[in-house]
């Protein structure tokens, strides 16, 4: 009798936490199911800086660290919930064409990034990579980064929402809750901007909670700069 009770508490605690897990979208993973893009937009010199501190130099690196002075380049345009994402909708994921990938390499300077970003998120965008490819061209194109930015010749301690500010005088249309900045230690990572599915700006509540917490961050600057 006692192991009867026993099996009857697990079982109740069991579905307990069962039904304390926070709930997946109804529609999870399925491709073409969502409710917005983020674009997101990584600070270059951020990324090589770090890169060169882990000792990671390798041809993925390359591209983006070796030559050209990048500024802003595209991480991403991932499809959104208004809670949580999708990610690898299609396993395998449908072969990216190379020609494809390497159309991308001014926006997007590394080939590996390009290859997982279809892989992990292109898959549930329900467009075909030629499309999916199009559309990250066209969301960055939507998108006037700041001036200050472009030619930056020296490092760069700012605050986070001085930054927002930038991409929003920058940007008509663009708001607070549509632009998130976020950051490592010290530097500034990325900025990410809310867009719908026909690339307008938009809000969104859950990507503006993740945003950077820090007073000051640096952008450190353009390589040769």
């Amino acid at each position: 009798m006692r192991c009867f009770s026993r099996v009857l508490i697990s079982l109740g605690l069991l579905a307990l936490a069962a039904g304390s897990a926070p709930a997946q979208d109804r529609r999870q993973n399925a491709p073409g199911e969502f409710d917005f893009y983020v674009l997101s937009l990584s600070w270059s010199p951020s990324f090589c800086e770090a890169a060169s501190e882990r000792g990671n130099s390798g041809r993925s690196q390359q591209a983006q660290c070796g030559g050209r002075p990048f500024s802003f380049v595209v991480h991403g345009l991932w499809p959104q919930y208004e809670r949580g994402f999708p990610d690898y909708c299609q396993r395998p994921a449908p072969r990216l064409d190379r020609n494809i990938m390497t159309s991308m390499l001014d926006l997007m300077p590394a080939p590996g990034l390009i290859f997982n970003e279809w892989d992990k998120h292109g898959t549930c965008s329900g467009l075909s990579p030629r499309v999916y490819f199009e559309t990250i061209r066209k969301a960055r194109s939507a998108v006037k980064i700041p001036a200050d930015f472009l030619e930056l010749s020296a490092p760069k301690t700012i605050a986070p929402a001085e930054v927002e500010d930038a991409f929003i005088k920058a940007n008509p249309g663009l708001s607070n809750s549509a632009v998130s900045v976020i950051c490592d230690k010290t530097r500034l990572s990325e900025v990410r901007i809310c867009m719908s599915k026909d690339l307008q700006f938009r809000s969104c509540e859950e990507i503006d909670r993740r945003a950077c917490r820090r007073d000051e961050v640096v952008m450190p600057p353009l390589r040769g700069g």
